[in-house]
């Protein structure tokens, strides 16, 4: 019998302490549900775990993302909703014109209707926004929803520009100054309505580079003087002189026909023909023969009057020769500094022909939103089928990570329990296996 070393305690001692140790783990994993607590616990199992828990995280994000997504595409459906219901009325607007039971008053209030709606529609495309965003003046153009837990995995929208201008309602000009604007790259200034004139008489002399009104005003607007140019007066005598040429033989004479035309222009200057597209005659023995002859002093000299119908001229921007660059019925630079972009013109319902042809270009317009909004509306279908299969792949993570990570509390009970009675157990033979030594004293005594 040995004292010095007590081999069955130290046995029963070791014992104890393993069992204690499995109990204290069994009551961690109780305590906090997991099986994996540590990477000492499962190397592997923590390992997929957590690749598991990133998926997860990443595909609640991504469900979160799509429900954003959502939300921005119904925030601008919604605004093109509103501009469908103007493009409707407008329509209404413009068949109600085409009806020749409008007088001109009638038809100015209607387009005064249009031109408001114009700059609405316009108004919802520059104003709508979500977080900030303009999501209808152009600028969404391939953005990028990212709908799943890894990299790359993302669809792209677009959403094109539905201003008034965009949709082909409307015109767009930059202001160069107020009243003032530049339309591809020409300056053009704001001027007002000037009323038809139906049989204005205008007298002309000097060969057509004055004109006089009826009251004997020389008439200097240019928006006059340029129609009057390119009318063909009933006195052709003003701009052209046909005279038997210079006979046969004579001084100075010339090699044409006695048939052919001469024309003379307001500086002197000869053709053959009957405008300035005939051929320039450049010889000085011609030139001096036909200005001896008594036809040409007649014609150069005797003033035509000229019976012009003119056409109402609109409101709107003239260039420099005062061609019409862009029709309005207001002045849309009012206001504006240099730089801005403005709406301007589009189609003009003040007409029957006018309103008629307004109807076909807001059909364009209709169908253009048309296809927009169907657009939108397949996204948020396939972002709504996408938010289901995220939820069911969350679903199906985390049953699998859990499995992997989750303490099966029934088993880790029973564990428990049998690591705590072999724990007691393990005590109880300590105590006895250190009574061993006391035989010892037997053997003294």
């Amino acid at each position: 019998m040995r004292i010095q070393h007590n081999i069955a305690a130290l046995n029963t001692h070791r014992n104890l302490g393993a069992n204690q140790a499995a109990a204290g783990k069994n009551l961690e994993k109780l305590s906090s549900g997991f099986k994996i607590n540590r990477a000492g616990d499962d190397a592997a199992g923590l390992a997929i775990s957590e690749k598991m828990r990133g998926q997860i995280s990443g595909l609640d994000m991504a469900s979160k993302n799509a429900s954003d997504s959502i939300s921005l595409i119904q925030t601008a459906e919604g605004a093109l909703n509103e501009t469908h219901s103007i493009l409707q009325r407008m329509r209404e607007l413009a068949v109600q014109s085409s009806n020749d039971t409008n007088v001109s008053e009638d038809r100015e209030s209607l387009q005064k209707e249009i031109d408001q709606l114009k700059a609405e529609v316009t108004r919802i495309s520059t104003d709508t926004e979500f977080n900030t965003q303009k999501l209808l003046n152009g600028d969404f153009a391939d953005k990028t929803f990212h709908i799943g837990a890894n990299g790359g995995q993302n669809i792209q929208l677009s959403v094109i520009d539905t201003s008034a201008s965009a949709l082909g309602i409307s015109g767009k000009a930059d202001v160069k100054a107020p009243g003032t604007i530049t339309v591809d790259g020409k300056d053009a200034t704001y001027k007002e309505k000037i009323e038809a004139q139906k049989d204005a008489k205008f007298t002309t002399t000097d060969s057509g580079t004055t004109w006089k009104d009826a009251d004997g005003n020389t008439v200097t607007d240019t928006r006059i003087t340029t129609i009057l140019a390119g009318e063909t007066p009933t006195n052709t005598t003003t701009y052209t002189a046909t005279t038997a040429n210079p006979a046969a033989g004579s001084t100075g004479s010339v090699s044409y026909s006695t048939t052919d035309d001469i024309y003379m222009d307001t500086d002197g200057q000869f053709y053959k023909g009957t405008d300035k597209t005939g051929t320039l005659i450049t010889d000085a023995t011609d030139i001096a023969a036909l200005k001896a002859d008594a036809g040409f002093a007649s014609a150069i000299t005797t003033a035509g009057t000229v019976n012009v119908d003119l056409k109402e001229q609109a409101a709107g921007y003239y260039n420099a020769t005062d061609k019409l660059q862009v029709a309005s019925l207001t002045d849309v630079t009012k206001g504006k500094t240099a730089g801005d972009k403005v709406e301007v013109g589009g189609f003009d319902i003040t007409s029957q022909k006018g309103a008629n042809d307004a109807i076909k270009t807001i059909d364009t317009a209709i169908k253009t939103v048309s296809s927009q909004r169907s657009s939108l509306g397949a996204a948020q279908n396939r972002l709504e089928h996408t938010i289901n299969n995220l939820g069911a792949s969350t679903e199906n993570l985390t049953a699998a990570e859990s499995r992997i990570r989750d303490t099966d509390m029934a088993a880790e009970m029973m564990a428990f329990t049998k690591n705590n009675i072999l724990s007691q157990a393990a005590q109880s033979m300590l105590a006895q296996a250190n009574q061993q030594p006391q035989g010892v004293l037997q053997l003294l005594q």
